[in-house]
């Protein structure tokens, strides 16, 4: 009886294992059936679009008329909303996160009447609900005359708590004598700042770049609220509204589905390498 017990223990571990990779495959297929679906249908004859899951061939007739007009003449705002896109959320990221090293080192490293009140603050940005503060933000943007502007669509997206939230605990790890020890061998603040803290944040910041560019390339609602000149708008502007000639294709929407992923695709390969230690960081 002990040894028929001892048998049944490794099947049904071997059962449960089993059990648990077939529940992982069906929720993997499950999570990544839309890019799949999008990626298919963006090379579909237009024939077949929407109309089959796998097509029976392939073209690439859905980019071309994305992006030239398929030698019908049509207007091609796709290729300028992608450059705006990535104009808006680049400058954004980048300001963001030079903002977010600089008041995190403030915080933490520097001693100043109400460094704790501006601490405080932030951790309390960080749960408040931000469309609260749409209107408000879009009349102050509207007021300095940056409504339909680049500005307008940049500037009210520059702070983020949550990243000076993850550099201030980071800075936090680094020891005060580090600091000083460069201070009394004659470093400025600035060169403290810029040629010893700065180059420890490498993991922190790989991680930071990619979720704030992430966060702003998928932004719709202010862009929408904003900008209404077509020369401004985004990509995810342009996809939502359907706007132009366009509306009546599906394959060139998905197309454009797709080149709104590629960017995000293409960094992700980039700091694959660093990304791995990021997250270890933030999952601290």
């Amino acid at each position: 009886m002990a040894g028929s017990t001892l048998t049944l223990k490794p099947k049904k571990k071997r059962l449960g294992k089993t059990l648990l990779v077939i529940w992982a495959s069906v929720f993997l297929i499950v999570a990544i059936f839309p890019y799949i679906y999008m990626v298919l249908q963006s090379l579909a004859p237009w024939d077949q679009v929407d109309k089959v899951v796998f097509p029976s061939e392939f073209t690439l007739r859905s980019f071309d008329f994305l992006l030239t007009g398929g030698n019908t003449g049509m207007p091609r705002p796709w290729l300028n909303a992608f450059a705006n896109s990535i104009i808006v959320s680049l400058t954004t990221t980048l300001l963001s996160l030079g903002l977010a090293m600089l008041l995190g080192y403030a915080i933490t490293k520097l001693r100043f009447r109400g460094s704790k009140l501006v601490n405080n603050f932030i951790l309390f940005q960080m749960f408040f609900p931000a469309v609260i503060l749409l209107v408000p933000t879009f009349m102050v943007s509207k007021f300095l005359g940056m409504n339909n502007t680049y500005f307008g669509m940049i500037i009210p997206k520059i702070i983020s708590a949550w990243a000076i939230f993850m550099y201030v605990n980071f800075y936090r790890t680094i020891p005060d004598e580090v600091l000083e020890a460069a201070r009394m061998d004659g470093a400025s603040e600035w060169q403290v700042v810029f040629r010893i803290v700065f180059p420890m944040t490498k993991s922190i910041t790989t991680i930071l770049f990619l979720f704030l560019f992430m966060e702003r390339w998928g932004e719709l609602l202010w862009d929408m609220i904003i900008v209404k000149s077509e020369n401004l708008m985004t990509l995810n502007v342009l996809l939502a509204t359907m706007k132009g000639p366009y509306g009546s294709f599906p394959g060139p929407l998905y197309a454009g589905a797709v080149l709104l992923t590629v960017p995000i695709l293409i960094l992700f390969i980039i700091f694959s390498k660093n990304f791995s230690e990021g997250m270890n960081y933030v999952t601290k």
